[in-house]
C-alpha cells in the first residue's frame, strides 16, 4: 500500500472537519492543527480553502466509486446491491445520527453558500443515482428506474436528516427496515411475450 503523503492527510482531515463542522466553519488551522503540521508547510500544499475542497469531493468521489465498484464486484443479486446501498445508513449509523450523511450536508452547505464547487459536490448524488438506477434496470422494477433510483436517494437522504436532527439512531433502523420492505414490494415489470 502506498505511504500516504502529507496532501493526503490534509485532505484526510479536511473531509472530517467539513463533515463534522461544515465547510464555513472550517479554518486553515483547524485542518493543520488535526495533521500536525505548520500553517508553512500547509499553505505549500494548498493554497486557499477552494483548493481543499476541491480535494475533498475528489476524495469523496473516489471513496464512493470505490464502494460502488465493490459492491457490483461481489456479485449477487441487483436486489443483493440495493440492500448494500440502503444499508450503508446503518453501518454509519453514530456518525450520521451525529453530523447526517457527509453528501447531503455539504451538498446542502455550498448551495446556501452558493459556492461555485456546488456542482461537483452533486456529482456524487449523481454517481449514486446512476448506479441505482442500473441496479433497478436490472432487477426490472418498474416503468421508470431513474425514478424508482431517486425515490430511493430520497428516503435514505430523508432517514439521515431526521435521524440527525431528532438525534435518534434508532429511526434509522426503522427506516432501513421499511426501505427493505418497499425493495421486496417492487413488482418486475412485464415482459413482452
Amino acid at each position: 500500500m502506498a505511504q500516504q503523503t502529507a496532501k493526503d492527510r490534509i485532505a484526510e482531515a479536511a473531509d472530517q472537519l467539513f463533515y463534522e463542522r461544515g465547510f464555513e466553519a472550517t479554518s486553515f488551522a483547524d485542518i493543520a492543527g488535526a495533521v500536525g503540521i505548520s500553517r508553512g508547510n500547509f499553505y505549500y500544499h494548498f493554497k486557499t480553502k477552494d483548493e481543499i475542497l476541491e480535494a475533498v469531493i475528489a476524495r469523496r468521489m473516489a471513496n464512493t466509486r470505490a464502494m460502488l465498484n465493490g459492491w457490483q464486484a461481489e456479485g449477487g443479486s441487483p436486489q443483493q446491491r440495493i440492500i448494500c446501498f440502503i444499508r450503508i445508513l446503518i453501518a454509519n449509523q453514530a456518525k450520521i445520527t451525529l453530523y447526517g450523511c457527509p453528501v447531503g450536508t455539504l451538498v446542502a452547505e455550498l448551495g446556501k453558500l452558493d459556492h461555485a464547487a456546488q456542482d461537483q459536490a452533486n456529482a456524487i448524488f449523481t454517481l449514486f443515482r446512476t448506479w441505482l438506477r442500473r441496479q433497478f434496470e436490472e432487477l426490472g422494477c418498474g416503468t421508470e428506474p431513474d425514478a424508482l433510483a431517486m425515490h430511493l436517494l430520497a428516503r435514505s437522504q430523508g432517514a439521515a436528516t431526521l435521524a440527525q436532527a431528532f438525534g435518534d439512531a434508532d429511526f434509522i433502523n426503522r427506516e432501513v427496515e421499511l426501505m427493505l420492505d418497499w425493495l421486496r414490494d417492487q413488482p418486475p415489470m412485464d415482459r413482452p411475450a
